[in-house]
């Protein structure tokens, strides 16, 4: 592995761990080959090839979340915002990379606004591939089994979980996420709230639940009423996927 895909790989790792080790992209690809532990790949093997990030397909025909989400919105949703955040991504990696062959220590506001650009356009590529993944046709319903059983036992009940996650969602300001995340140190649950698509959670802790509140996810359908788009979001999660994206991460750190 060459210098320069060394360095790509240490800045995505230190920016974007915790998204790394959930596996939302490939472990295998150069920048994870030595990361350690092991995990499922949600894209499907295609959210990396020949050294770049691509689009990886939707799982899904782009009408299959109907009537909750529109396949207009996924349209523009998957092929117009997703495609611009792994260009992007793509672009800043190039440059932080270009930058490290010059061999000279650059200004600091390049390599801030580099950085900045960097956990913007990575998180907005795994966030998505997640969510993706974390949504189907003919979901809904409950959770069930020990992801069921942490929920209860770290919200109340279930009922109160997504009482409050909804809640989180609908309270973002502006664009961003609410995000149920395993934290590994207590072997627990916690609910998050993401704005954009930085990085602003815990390093470490493990997204498996997440949903997007930019206005791009919902305004064709739902205009400006947010909480009706969340509302009508729950029919379309994929609780299985969520399960076991809570179960592999607690095989992970020794707790299941």
């Amino acid at each position: 592995m060459s210098q320069s895909n060394l360095t790509r790989r240490d800045v995505v790792l230190r920016t974007m761990p915790a998204l790394a080790m959930a596996g939302v992209v490939s472990l295998t690809s150069p920048l994870f080959a030595d990361a350690a532990g092991s995990a499922p790949n949600l894209a499907g093997g295609e959210g990396f090839k020949e050294g770049k990030y691509v689009l990886p397909p939707l799982p899904y025909a782009y009408d299959a979340l109907e009537p909750h989400i529109d396949a207009e919105t996924m349209h523009l949703h998957h092929d117009k915002h997703h495609e611009a955040y792994v260009a992007n991504l793509n672009k800043t990696l190039k440059e932080l990379a270009d930058l490290d062959a010059a061999g000279t220590a650059p200004p600091a506001f390049t390599l801030c606004g580099l950085e900045e650009d960097l956990s913007f356009n990575a998180g907005g590529h795994l966030l998505h591939t997640l969510f993706w993944n974390i949504m189907g046709p003919n979901a809904g319903g409950e959770p069930s089994g020990d992801l069921s059983d942490a929920i209860a036992r770290d919200f109340g009940t279930v009922a109160a979980f997504r009482t409050r996650f909804s809640a989180t969602a609908a309270a973002v300001k502006g664009s961003g996420w609410s995000i149920l995340a395993y934290e590994p140190m207590a072997d627990r649950l916690v609910i998050l709230q993401v704005k954009q698509h930085d990085m602003q959670f815990s390093a470490w802790m493990e997204p498996i639940l997440v949903l997007d509140v930019w206005e791009h996810a919902y305004y064709l359908k739902y205009k400006n009423v947010r909480a009706e788009y969340v509302k009508a979001w729950w029919d379309v999660v994929n609780w299985p996927a969520v399960g076991d994206a809570f179960s592999n991460a607690r095989k992970r750190y020794g707790r299941a």
